[in-house]
């Protein structure tokens, strides 16, 4: 959920009941913490009975298994977690089983904002310059600013498996398809359907290990695997479904749990299946949040996960992440670059011809709300900024307008041309690098075409219409298999990576000790006044080479 500029979603309380009516008969969901083991195996044998009997068609007879004998349904059981999901109907007797002198507590299900996915459009500067988004960068600039390709000598991280609990995975995905183990949806439907409808997960996944082959994306562990828990659609991560991924985690015994999801709260329940996943020595890594402020988002801030910050390509701190005595790290979460599902992602084609010697390819990347649009050649004219006044006295009726980035919104520049009849719109940056802006908030598209290309050849081009001469230029915007987001989610999966390098170069260390380990390897970063930076940038070549040969009482 932690991707900049997430806007609209708020965490839905729906376990305080305020202002609903105790008698209105909507079934809810619930988790049930027991005060025994004992308790919750007498709930959970009945339901694995009636269960098997379901699975052997043996229908008849077979009723739903009720929480001491009431008429709350119980529908799943955490076994690792000693917890069970019910649902019913009815809030006063869910009340009064609260009482009941086998429970611990009963917890009604939260959403906590979705994770949604923006491309990199900051207002501040990027060093970043890429190729085009549709054909793969092998080494993203993060991967190798953790210093992950000095650990690949000792380990690639084989024989590690991390389990991300997120929006799902393109399971085909060129990039992860030699990485994927398995898979398990937990937000509803079919368990199976771990699709990614978002992207989110697919682009997290890539990060962590993308196989790097053929010259391909390559993640910071590309030999470990992944295992998908999917927790999350667009409408948000239910805390069931949360739980209900921490007990698969600690069921399959994962090395690690990549967690770029969260909100302002995490319930109790959560908080019981993350101390029950360290006690398993299952290492859970978070993002810290992108407000921007001094408060760590949970489930990050828990004493039992590892809270990620974000830092920029200038090894800043990214305005967006959040910070404070809980963080723990920090790790590259701008212009992040990595896989989506297949044909979500998007590319641009742009040729200029500035010396008249034809059509020459040149980097750029389509603004996000851009539409899908086959290679067009028109005349390209200069609209300075793109505001109204700058249309007044040029004609851009049925041609590309040349607009320099700077003062008004992308948004508004894109608007503007389209309203005086440009056919598609070519931003240049005011700096070094390419960023992709968006156009929309709603995820709707423009009319024509809109790229970025770098603030060089942007000049040259303005240079080049000045003294009169004509310019064509060819745009076009294509489906791609990756994309290039930003926020502390991003940051995340490149500490997933090394966590999981650190464990598949010595597994008997603890996920304390992995923490430990990777705040003392880490490369201080300033100011740090406030916290901002935690222990620094993760150092993947230090840290495993420590834990492969350090002796444990020194961590």
């Amino acid at each position: 959920m932690f991707v900049r500029n997430v806007k609209g979603f708020a965490a839905v309380l729906l376990g305080l009941g305020l202002a609903l009516n105790a008698s209105a008969a909507v079934t809810r969901r619930y988790l049930v913490q027991f005060k025994s083991a004992n308790a919750f195996y007498g709930v959970a044998q009945t339901f694995a009975m009636n269960n098997s009997r379901l699975s052997m068609n043996l229908q008849d007879g077979v009723q739903p298994t009720r929480l001491f004998n009431t008429s709350v349904e119980v529908t799943a059981a955490l076994s690792n977690l000693q917890m069970m999901v019910v649902q019913s109907n009815d809030r006063l007797l869910i009340e009064s089983l609260k009482t009941h002198p086998d429970v611990a507590s009963i917890e009604q299900e939260v959403f906590h904002p979705a994770p949604q996915p923006l491309a990199t459009g900051s207002p501040g500067p990027t060093t970043a310059v890429r190729p085009s988004d549709r054909a793969p960068v092998a080494m993203p600039w993060g991967i190798a600013a953790v210093k992950a390709p000095g650990a690949w000598a000792v380990t690639k991280g084989a024989g590690a498996r991390v389990m991300v609990l997120d929006t799902g995975i393109d399971k085909t995905h060129e990039a992860l398809v030699t990485r994927f183990e398995k898979g398990q949806n937990f937000s509803g439907g079919d368990a199976a359907d771990i699709s990614d409808q978002v992207g989110h997960g697919s682009h997290v996944s890539g990060t962590i290990l993308a196989d790097g082959l053929n010259g391909g994306l390559v993640g910071v562990a590309p030999e470990a695997k992944v295992l998908m828990g999917k927790v999350c659609t667009a409408q948000g991560c239910s805390s069931i479904a949360i739980a209900s991924g921490l007990d698969w985690a600690v069921k399959e015994k994962v090395d690690v749990v990549n967690m770029s999801l969260g909100g302002a709260f995490m319930t109790a329940a959560e908080g019981a299946a993350m101390a029950a996943a360290e006690t398993a020595g299952v290492m859970v890594v978070a993002a810290s949040g992108n407000d921007g402020k001094a408060t760590v988002s949970y489930p990050a801030a828990a004493s039992t996960a590892l809270a990620v910050g974000a830092i920029d390509a200038k090894m800043a701190k990214a305005s967006f992440s959040n910070w404070g005595p809980e963080l723990g790290i920090v790790a590259p979460g701008t212009d992040t670059y990595s896989s989506v599902p297949k044909g979500s992602g998007r590319g641009a084609e742009t040729k200029l011809n500035l010396d008249g010697k034809g059509l020459g390819n040149v980097n750029s990347l389509p603004m996000q709300g851009s539409p899908i649009t086959a290679p067009a050649t028109n005349t390209l004219v200069f609209a300075n900024l793109g505001k109204p006044d700058d249309f007044k006295n040029i004609d851009v009726h049925g041609k590309f307008a040349l607009i320099s980035r700077g003062e008004i919104a992308f948004k508004d520049k894109v608007a503007e041309a389209i309203k005086n009849g440009a056919a598609g719109v070519v931003i240049y940056n005011n700096v070094a690098g390419l960023i992709q802006g968006s156009l929309t908030t709603d995820g709707s598209e423009v009319a024509v075409p809109a790229v970025m290309i770098e603030q060089t050849v942007g000049e040259s081009a303005k240079a080049v219409l000045a003294k009169g001469q004509m310019i064509s230029a060819s745009l076009g915007v294509v489906k791609t298999d990756y994309a290039t987001f930003e926020g502390t989610s991003m940051a995340t999966p490149h500490v997933a990576g090394v966590a999981a390098l650190v464990r598949a170069a010595n597994k008997s260390l603890t996920p304390a000790q992995v923490r430990a380990l990777l705040k003392k390897t880490a490369t201080p970063l300033t100011p740090n006044d406030q916290n901002q930076m935690g222990a620094g940038l993760i150092n993947a070549e230090a840290a495993v080479k420590q834990a492969s040969a350090v002796s444990l009482h020194l961590l």
